[in-house]
């Protein structure tokens, strides 16, 4: 308990699944956490929760795939709590249906990229201009076992990818500061957008070639996986790793 004791936390994709569970174990552990996203409804049954809990939360509805709610988000947290100890980057959209690098359309390559990749550089480039005042911080971004293996849709596949490509950038960036950055790379879990994916819509020519590369008799992530994971990098614990990907799958791709 009280390992982020004082910590000001920024959870994206706050509302549901891995965002949720992360919000809920981080308040348990002491951190003060601003929970973002775009659907209110859900940001605020997140937020109740962790308020019945004893914890303190701030709900922030935000797009962080646009530059100036990506901006708000940290403004409204830097207004309320003064400092940003910790980001987590969550927020993510799958693809439709798996679509190979031949079969993607236009339309998910765009709301991929924005989300996942956008989204992210525009979160940790304003989180990093104030952690780079206080001299303090931590970035973990979700990525993908997708973005390490090529295990899924083109457009998924490249913005995990460049989210990981991200993270080393960034670590490299505040090398020798006590600003750091890692990223996590879960396998598949189990959350309500996995559970939204449409059989009917899947491209059997990448899912085949996923069956042969990877283990799906392993068994699948939850979200309190991830969010165990992320709390150690969220820590102090960790305070000596930066730089580094961290794949979280079970084996199911060794």
């Amino acid at each position: 308990m009280n390992r982020l004791e004082g910590k000001v936390a920024i959870i994206t994709g706050g509302n549901s699944g891995v965002g949720a569970a992360t919000a809920q174990k981080f308040a348990a552990e002491g951190a003060r956490v601003v929970i973002t996203a775009r659907r209110e409804a859900q940001l605020e049954e997140v937020a109740a929760k962790i308020r019945e809990a004893g914890g303190e939360v701030l709900p922030i509805v935000s797009d962080i795939s646009k530059p100036e709610d990506a901006k708000r988000v940290v403004a409204e947290t830097m207004a309320k709590y003064g400092k940003v100890d910790v980001l987590i980057n969550n927020a993510g959209v799958l693809d439709n249906g798996l679509k190979a690098i031949d079969s993607v359309s236009d339309d998910d390559i765009n709301r991929v990229i924005d989300i996942n990749t956008k989204g992210t550089i525009c979160m940790t480039r304003e989180v990093a201009i104030e952690m780079a005042k206080t001299g303090y911080g931590s970035i973990v971004n979700v990525a993908s076992v997708a973005g390490v293996m090529g295990c899924g849709g083109a457009a998924y596949v490249a913005s995990k990818a460049a989210v990981i490509g991200l993270t080393r950038h960034t670590a490299l960036r505040f090398a020798g500061t006590n600003v750091r950055c890692n990223a996590i790379c879960p396998g598949t879990i189990v959350t309500p957008m996995v559970a939204g994916m449409n059989p009917a819509n899947m491209d059997m020519n990448i899912f085949g070639q996923m069956m042969k590369h990877n283990d799906l008799k392993v068994q699948p992530c939850m979200p309190e996986d991830v969010a165990n994971m992320l709390l150690f990098f969220a820590s102090d614990e960790s305070r000596a790793i930066t730089g580094q990907t961290l794949v979280t799958d079970f084996g199911s791709t060794l």
